[in-house]
């Protein structure tokens, strides 16, 4: 009744087209360059180095930003542990009451 078919691979209709030809590329080997001589620094003269400035406006946009992630970060910790705090408690005041039902439920019989 339930016979598989096996695919049959579909013949190519309409127009098939050649693979595209690929030329050679030549390698065409160029002669290193000789570097260009370094510099020379006298013991007197000190390279530029780029140096961070801070403004007064900066430095109070640090510290607030360092504050505001403190506050953030400290609020998140709190809230954590406030949940933690209430599942726990809900958790203990379950047991209680299922071990009061199972005692009560022991003396009636």
């Amino acid at each position: 009744m339930l016979r598989p078919k096996v695919p049959t691979m579909p013949q190519p209709t309409g127009l098939v087209t050649p693979p595209a030809l690929i030329e050679p590329t030549t390698v065409i080997q160029h002669t290193p360059q000789t570097p260009a001589p370094a510099p020379v620094v006298s013991p007197t003269q000190v390279p530029a180095r780029p140096t961070v400035q801070l403004t007064p406006g900066a430095v109070i946009a640090l510290v607030g930003s360092g504050t505001a992630v403190v506050l953030v970060v400290g609020a998140v910790l709190v809230s954590m542990l406030l949940a933690v705090a209430i599942t726990s408690a809900s958790v203990a005041i379950c047991a209680l009451v299922i071990r009061s039902l199972i005692a009560s439920e022991g003396k009636r019989r």
